[in-house]
């Protein structure tokens, strides 16, 4: 009873309901929060904010099961969390992190709630920029595998290119080591800045941040080609659909 009358509520007010499944990491989650409401404050003005309600889950608990290959029961907490959200009102699913997108399926189909799928949305915001090779940094489970990196090549087209090994493992240590605690090293962020320019120098046309901590890292300034910030974009296409409009670009682009 109570879940149906937020959503009547939802719809008289013309806005529905966002459900946020975060804490992969929280120090990823707080910008999603802050994006997604100030893109609805810019778009309604005065004291409007988004409707939303949000998941938060334990991210160690998450990563033990990532590292054991554990997929599938990783997988599993998500959706149930998801269906916590479904019963709190949520309409749409954001799930804030790349690298779990690899259960998306998994986690729409239990839920039975749409999930918007992180690397659709990023995609998309390439192809409006008219580039069609593209470099990709992120963890090793996003550069490596057909989750992500094959969605980008076989649904939507683009060339990807990602960094050697050695550096998608620094890469992906910075991302787990550091960033997902806070930690924000200048020795990394100058790991970062060569990985990115290296994939500029062998023809990327702009980088994928494929991952929600990175622009935590690096931004505008550590880059001379366009940067495609996979937080931003997300939170902003999430609050366009909470508000019915029409697909177009998010302003999510780092430009050199």
């Amino acid at each position: 009873m109570c879940v149906s009358a937020l959503r009547i509520g939802y719809q008289r007010h013309g806005m529905r309901n966002i459900g946020l499944l975060g804490g992969m990491s929280w120090q990823s989650t707080i910008p999603y929060y802050r994006i997604i409401n100030e893109t609805v404050n810019a778009q309604l003005g005065e004291l409007h904010s988004a409707r939303l309600v949000l998941y938060n889950v334990d991210f160690q608990e998450i990563e033990m099961l990532q590292r054991a290959n554990a997929w599938a029961d990783a997988g599993h907490k998500l959706a149930h969390a998801a269906c916590a959200l479904k019963d709190a009102g949520a309409e749409l699913i954001v799930l804030c992190t790349n690298t779990m997108h690899k259960m998306s399926d998994m986690i729409e189909d239990i839920a039975g709630v749409e999930l918007l799928h992180i690397a659709d949305a990023t995609a998309e915001e390439v192809k409006l920029t008219g580039l069609t090779r593209i470099g990709l940094i992120g963890t090793r489970f996003i550069m490596e595998q057909d989750f992500y990196y094959g969605r980008l090549r076989d649904k939507h087209g683009l060339e990807v290119l990602i960094p050697p090994d050695e550096d998608r493992l620094r890469a992906h240590k910075i991302v787990y080591e550091e960033l997902c605690r806070g930690a924000v090293r200048e020795e990394s962020r100058a790991h970062y800045r060569r990985i990115i320019g290296e994939l500029v120098g062998r023809g990327a046309q702009g980088v994928i941040l494929g991952c929600t901590e990175i622009s935590m890292l690096v931004g505008a300034a550590d880059a001379t080609a366009p940067l495609f910030d996979t937080t931003a974009i997300h939170a902003r296409k999430a609050a366009q659909w909470a508000l019915g409009i029409s697909a177009g670009r998010t302003a999510s682009v780092t430009a050199m």
